[in-house]
């Protein structure tokens, strides 16, 4: 019995992470809490140093708290990774060749610049030169987590802002990789070289990511169309996690983050058919994972620290925010970005990040820095990152957006991060090629859909914006622009799919326009009556064409025939309009049964 007690226990953090995303942040929602801030604060309140403390007097509460939020790191850790393997997919490699200049001209700037202004103010109090350059170099680096979601939930990662700060973010993260090698040099007794630890992990470094990039050219695609072709949604899903979860163990194991080896098996991905459908399938597990991140942080804030030197923590969080946050706004606006960007900006890079959390506890542990210095930078640290949504609303009130702020030159050449279609048209078959055509010739900007890994292959070597991914999912409907659209065309001949396709778009958005073929006018009608806002039947639409042809052919002039062709096709669509509008649902099920029984004949 002892023995089944500890086994349910080692589930008992999964339950609690479980319990605060289906209940509380649902709840803190109705309040207006974001679900970062939820997730935080419930991680504050479940952790070691709020409820987890008092199982010393009511031992029962261990079964509610998080008695040792490590052991969730890696998972956390693993949500930050998908995160950027999304936003790999969505940025791809010429849209990042086009901030360069942000990355390593913005970013760069802002790292050394704010890590020399926070390692002096730590020299004049007192640190040592080492200790100092570490706590300095930490405090410079920023939440990628915290702020790249809150843009994402909200659809700004496209605007000035987003860009601002994910230039910054990206170049943050690269600047660990040199971080992490640099705190073991420093270390007391240390007789290492600090040109060799560096090198070393630059090498690692270059040598993990030309692997995932070699070995995503030859793979990647290969392997999405292999899963795609068996149309199991259990094996995509785990070929997906495979490979965002797969490349950041390549780049961990090299000495750097996770998240830098998954976003670049993203960028390898974002050109390619699979996108959305990938998109689709890996964000609700992200979202999961990534509120572990966020409970977890919340979890190891120890409030003792902030309770017993109030005024100090106090004074810390201000210098931080108002030193690293005005460096981030010169640099920013030294870059071209306008006023409200900038302080825009600031508010959401001032705060410490996830990064500096690692580092001062390696340096903690090789004693850079004393475990009280230590302690009180990591509750500064999760404390600032615990404001950032409230930073974020704070600043949307003091830098509002003005209607005649010109747009910023540096997002001049800088495609939006979300797709903008027209329409969106369902199947390449014969048909759906067609309709493509004539959306190209009449300049109507659409995307495609295709659930046949072959139809996808043949459609992109005709250069057509196919994209490989199953209609009747919502997520990947969404990410395909639906709610943003302006008509979904059905073009496929799976009558029951169709039917079923006609209901998910219409319950998605109930005015968008739906044009749908139809196999016959009954079919047709039963369409209109679940929604469509013009059917195509097949049988119908050929005879008006082998009427066309004959009239013509007899010699009746073109003009009054193709006139009184529309007219009959006025009139079939008004009666059929008109049939299903009068419908019951009886009918309505024996029309989809007869309809069925000609499809299987």
């Amino acid at each position: 019995m002892a023995g089944s007690v500890q086994d349910i226990a080692a589930y008992k953090d999964g339950i609690i992470i479980l319990a605060t995303a289906a209940v509380a942040i649902p709840l803190l929602k109705r309040l207006r809490i974001s679900p970062v801030l939820g997730y935080l604060l419930m991680g504050m309140l479940l952790g070691p140093h709020m409820v987890g403390g008092l199982t010393r007097f009511f031992p029962a509460a261990e079964w509610f708290t998080i008695s040792q939020p490590e052991n969730l790191a890696l998972v956390g850790e693993l949500g930050v990774a998908f995160l950027l393997f999304i936003i790999g997919l969505e940025l791809a490699p010429q849209r990042l060749w086009i901030m360069r200049r942000l990355v390593f001209g913005m970013g760069t700037l802002q790292v050394f610049v704010s890590a020399a202004a926070l390692g002096i103010i730590a020299a004049m109090l007192g640190q040592p030169p080492a200790a100092a350059l570490i706590i300095g170099s930490s405090l410079a680096l920023s939440s990628t987590a915290i702020v790249v979601e809150l843009l994402s939930q909200q659809n700004r990662l496209s605007l000035g802002t987003g860009r601002s700060s994910f230039s910054i973010l990206l170049m943050q993260d690269l600047a660990v990789i040199p971080l992490l090698m640099l705190v073991p040099a420093l270390a007391p007794g240390s007789d290492e070289s600090l040109v060799m630890p560096i090198l070393k992990a630059l090498g690692q470094a270059f040598l993990a990511v030309g692997l995932i990039v070699v070995v995503g050219y030859l793979v990647l695609r290969p392997l999405f169309r292999l899963v795609g072709g068996t149309e199991s949604g259990d094996l995509f899903v785990a070929a997906v996690l495979l490979v965002a979860a797969g490349s950041g163990i390549v780049t961990a194991a090299a000495g750097l983050s996770m998240a830098l080896g998954a976003f670049v098996a993203g960028l390898l991905l974002a050109e390619t058919e699979f996108r959305k459908a990938i998109e689709a399938t890996i964000e609700p597990v992200k979202g999961l994972l990534l509120g572990c991140f966020f409970f977890t942080v919340g979890a190891g804030l120890d409030l003792s620290v902030v309770l017993d030197n109030p005024g100090a923590v106090l004074l810390g969080l201000v210098v931080l925010l108002v030193v690293k946050g005005g460096i981030v706004a010169a640099i920013v606006s030294a870059f071209g970005f306008s006023r409200t960007v900038s302080g825009r900006t600031a508010a959401l890079i001032g705060p410490g990040g996830e990064f500096a959390i690692i580092v001062l506890g390696i340096a903690a542990a090789t004693k850079v820095i004393t475990p009280d210095v230590a302690a009180y930078l990591l509750a500064l640290t999760s404390l600032s990152m615990a404001l950032i949504p409230f930073l974020d609303r704070l600043a949307q009130k003091l830098f509002p957006v003005s209607v005649a702020t010109p747009a910023d030159p540096a997002l001049a050449a800088m495609p939006a991060m979300q797709d903008s279609v027209t329409a969106i048209v369902i199947g390449y078959g014969r048909v759906g090629a067609l309709v493509s055509d004539m959306l190209d010739v009449h300049g109507v900007a659409h995307i495609i859909t295709e659930k046949r890994p072959d139809l996808v292959s043949e459609g992109r070597k005709d250069n057509r914006p196919v994209f490989f991914g199953d209609a009747l999912n919502t997520n990947f409907l969404h990410h395909c622009g639906l709610m943003r659209a302006k008509a979904v065309i059905i073009t496929i001949h799976d009558w029951e799919a169709t039917d079923d396709i006609v209901r998910t778009v219409r319950g998605l958005s109930p005015s968008i326009t739906i044009i749908a073929r139809a196999r016959d006018a009954d079919h047709a009608r039963y369409l209109y009556e679940i929604g469509v806002s013009d059917a195509v039947p097949e049988t119908i639409e050929a005879s008006l064409q082998l009427s066309e042809a004959a009239l013509v052919d007899l010699g009746v002039p073109t003009g009054p025939v193709i006139a009184s062709i529309h007219e009959k096709r006025d009139e079939f669509r008004a009666a059929l309009q008109s049939a299903a509008g009068k419908a019951g649902r009886k009918e309505s099920h024996g029309l989809r049964a007869k309809s069925k029984d000609k499809a299987a004949n």
